[in-house]
């Protein structure tokens, strides 16, 4: 029987983290490029439903302008050089298209409230309006949905596609410091403090909204005790895990978009 290989030292495993930028051109970039591959994951997923769906990204250098994808266009085909760059009143600074002014009139009021966070993430996918229409929040019924125990709010409101910026502040004040918001007969809006953060939280809320109607359609959920759930957000709730969780779905989407490395 031969020996047993000698382990690889820790220092020699790859594992990724997020990167540190040298400049604001090359953080731009690293956003921008992000951005596209979430919107194609959205897509991908099937999250578009006609013009709605959008992510918005804060610009590095920039006071109050933020790069979204552009209105009308098909999210599975965007790339970088399609984005346009917004300011927090709906102005197109940078680009060719005009701005979703429904996006803004929400995602720029949330901007501007959360200095801390990068990206907002926001559509219609279908288990989030089925369960928003519930007009109820998350529960704690299974390990991912402890990641939004005590971290999400509901917007108890509904008066029509948003338009207005007061109304925007309103749905800002209702997500406080929360990493997403429920907004009732809606949908789901997640936040980050990276695009790969925002986007992760949207696509695991959107799963656990689906395992909670399924949950409730076959019996009645047994919910995890608050100590549980208080711990396991806070091994699974931080942003740093979601931009891990996110890098498998990252390294498959990168490789649709042109020019771009998958680490």
């Amino acid at each position: 029987m031969t020996e047993t290989p000698a382990p690889i030292p820790v220092e020699q495993l790859q594992f990724a983290m997020p990167p540190v930028h040298e400049s604001l051109a090359e953080e731009r970039h690293y956003r921008k490029t992000r951005l596209a591959g979430a919107l194609r994951l959205f897509a991908h997923h099937g999250y578009e439903d006609g013009v709605s769906g959008h992510i918005t990204a804060r610009d590095p250098g920039y006071a109050d302008c933020y790069w979204v994808n552009p209105f009308g266009m098909p999210l599975a085909d965007i790339t970088p050089n399609d984005l346009i760059l917004a300011s927090g009143d709906g102005q197109v600074v940078q680009g060719r298209h005009h701005v979703n002014q429904a996006a803004f009139a929400v995602h720029a009021q949330i901007h501007r409230a959360r200095p801390g966070i990068v990206a907002v993430a926001h559509s219609h996918s279908v288990h989030g309006r089925a369960l928003s229409a519930l007009g109820e929040p998350l529960d704690p019924i299974t390990q991912e949905s402890c990641a939004f125990y005590e971290d999400h709010a509901l917007y108890d409101a509904y008066s029509g596609v948003v338009v207005d910026e007061e109304e925007g502040r309103r749905i800002a004040a209702t997500l406080g410091a929360r990493k997403a918001v429920i907004l009732r007969n809606h949908g789901l809006l997640t936040v980050g403090d990276s695009v790969d953060a925002a986007a992760w939280w949207f696509f695991t809320m959107e799963r656990c909204c689906q395992v909670q109607l399924a949950a409730r359609a076959a019996g009645k959920p047994v919910l995890i005790d608050h100590h549980n759930a208080v711990a396991a957000r806070e091994q699974l709730g931080s942003d740093l895990v979601a931009w891990i969780n996110y890098q498998p779905l990252w390294r498959r989407i990168s490789r649709s978009l042109p020019d771009t490395p998958s680490t």
